[in-house]
């Protein structure tokens, strides 16, 4: 347990301010890490600025990085600030993403741009950073989407964006191993957060509720205890994308 416990570990939280991001950051802080707290946009400002001052009142040192990581430089910056405040990065989390569900036909090229920017290229450029630059043994973790293993229309451009990370997953657990780096990626079903609800009618928000096996949306505080596992004593599980959905998906 001590050689995968996380205090005093340095946790770096892309998207980490609200939502699953925030609840992740409140818990490895509570835990005795050190976390390094991104947001995206002066609109999500206020929820980093509650969300550190949690961290801090758990006894934990954080720090606050904005940035629009669709800008590759703004990926390397965010490392280089976690590593000047704390001299290193043990482990890294992506959480940054975004829902589009439109039908194929009436996509435009720019949704298209954007939302393989945000869910692909954001995710991707993370993951080489952090590969350059975590401490030897250190974990990545991306959030991904239970739609991969969906038969569904309406959400091409975001399940087919986050498609792709199941295999930088794999690639980097395959190109970082020999450094002891684990690499994995968790893949919720809808989650019960306003992220989920921005862009779905009642009928289909009442259907993803009655979906899922156990019945019920994703509880972020059920996903929450299984990235921690996957980021510290769960390190032997690497290359994978973890379903869970409470039987949403499956495959």
């Amino acid at each position: 347990m001590e050689r995968n416990g996380i205090k005093g570990k340095v946790v770096l939280i892309a998207g980490g301010a609200k939502n699953l991001g925030g609840l992740l950051s409140r818990s490895f802080a509570a835990g005795g890490a050190k976390l390094v707290i991104h947001y995206n946009s002066d609109s999500t400002k206020a929820d980093a600025e509650k969300t550190l001052a949690d961290v801090q009142a758990a006894g934990a040192e954080g720090l606050l990085f904005q940035g629009d990581l669709t800008q590759t430089e703004n990926v390397t910056r965010l490392f280089d600030a976690a590593i000047e405040k704390f001299g290193g990065v043990d482990i890294a989390i992506n959480t940054v993403g975004k829902v589009l569900k439109k039908s194929i036909t009436d996509t435009t090229e720019a949704e298209y741009d954007s939302m393989s920017d945000i869910n692909a290229k954001v995710a991707y450029f993370f993951i080489r950073e952090a590969g350059k630059r975590l401490n030897d043994n250190g974990k990545i973790c991306t959030i991904v989407t239970s739609l991969l293993a969906a038969y569904t229309g309406l959400y091409s451009t975001y399940g087919g964006m986050k498609a792709p990370v199941e295999h930088f997953t794999r690639a980097a657990s395959k190109e970082f191993g020999g450094r002891g780096i684990s690499v994995t990626a968790v893949a919720p079903g809808p989650m019960d957060t306003p992220f989920f609800y921005g862009q779905e009618t009642e009928d289909a928000v009442a259907y993803h509720k009655s979906a899922s096996a156990l019945g019920g949306l994703t509880n972020i505080r059920d996903i929450a205890p299984l990235v921690s596992f996957l980021v510290t004593d769960g390190w032997w599980i690497t290359g994978q994308t973890i379903f869970a959905n409470g039987g949403y998906t499956t495959r």
